[in-house]
């Protein structure tokens, strides 16, 4: 997980350049928890990393260039929110 993660963060980065290292792979790490957990409670089957990571990726292209500019409540990804 560690060698994927690690190539995930670095994709999101090359989509923004707002983003350090720690910020991508907390994202990566958050989105990729969520969908799991999401997936979960609304009762899927579990899909496997490939499928969560099919997820994640299309996240990446549609949202990455705009993710420091996410703003939430959600604590998980609180810490996230855009500097100022």
């Amino acid at each position: 997980m560690e060698d994927r993660f690690d190539r995930l963060a670095r994709v999101l980065m090359s989509k923004s350049e707002h983003l350090t290292y720690d910020d991508a792979r907390s994202w990566i790490e958050g989105l990729w928890e969520d969908f799991e957990s999401s997936r979960a409670r609304a009762g899927y089957k579990y899909g496997g990393k490939n499928k969560t990571e099919e997820m994640v990726v299309q996240w990446i292209n549609s949202f990455g260039p705009k993710l420091h500019e996410y703003e939430t409540t959600n604590p998980k990804f609180k810490h996230l929110k855009k500097k100022k």
